[in-house]
């Protein structure tokens, strides 16, 4: 266990920049409301993350971080690839189920030109990551090899596409409608 208190203190700072990010994208994080939110000094933030561009690199790194391990934990739980296919938009819609937000780095790829380079390149991480993995499903189910990579990314295109689609009418069955009208048409597996 770590009792370092500096661990701890960025550990709160990452976690309440994610929350406002996920809501409010990079320009509605606001330094001096995200320590008022977490009960430190502004100085504080500053001393982890020493510009609102590397907080936001730091946060989104982290993000794609654990979606990577949910991913994988996702393959090992649902057993065949088959399945892990299947249930890959519940990973999308735990952000709707949570106070209707979307995914940190759809919201943030929304801003991609106003994001610091450093930023922008742990947004795009989050993508590859997440194509990488379907392709690996698919290749490992046996469904489109030739074609497993546009698959993949037609699969992310349109699981993260319909997560936004829902949060902008605050409707978490919209969601659901569209992975249905997504399983129908055969993109994703039924």
């Amino acid at each position: 266990m770590n009792n370092d208190p500096g661990a701890t203190s960025r550990n709160r700072i990452l976690a309440a920049a994610t929350e406002i990010a996920q809501a409010h994208g990079y320009s509605g994080l606001n330094l001096r409301a995200l320590a008022e939110q977490v009960g430190v000094k502004a100085a504080s933030l500053y001393h982890h993350f020493p510009s609102k561009a590397d907080l936001a690199a730091a946060v989104a790194r982290r993000y794609w971080e654990n979606s990577a391990a949910t991913l994988d934990a996702l393959a090992v739980e649902a057993g065949t690839p088959e399945a892990s296919l299947r249930r890959y938009p519940e990973t999308f819609r735990r952000s709707l189920e949570n106070g209707n937000r979307i995914c940190l780095c759809s919201f943030m790829s929304a801003e991609y030109d106003d994001l610091p380079p450093v930023a922008q390149q742990e947004v795009q991480a989050f993508a590859e990551i997440n194509v990488a993995w379907l392709g690996k499903m698919l290749q490992a189910a046996g469904m489109a090899p030739a074609e497993a990579d546009v698959r993949a990314h037609a699969i992310f295109a349109a699981v993260s596409g319909a997560q936004l689609m829902a949060r902008g009418r605050a409707d978490i069955a919209l969601f659901d409608a569209l992975i249905d009208s997504y399983r129908a048409a055969g993109l994703l597996s039924a």
